[in-house]
């Protein structure tokens, strides 16, 4: 019998910058700061875990 694969319980997030309204798609647990592409503003912030999103969430992707 082989191994169980356990799926993975982050997900990617689309965001919506809140300052130059770019979307984005960023990890749902980060290790690092992820700042929007356009211009710069910190959209997440880790937090040990789940991260903390900075920017509107519009939709989880699966």
């Amino acid at each position: 019998m082989g191994d169980i694969i356990k799926e993975p319980t982050s997900k990617f997030i689309k965001t919506r910058c809140s300052k130059c309204k770019n979307e984005q798609i960023i990890f749902g647990k980060t290790a690092t700061e992820i700042n929007c592409l356009v211009c710069g503003k910190s959209l997440a912030t880790p937090t040990g875990g789940k991260s903390r999103v900075k920017g509107r969430v519009l939709e989880v992707l699966e």
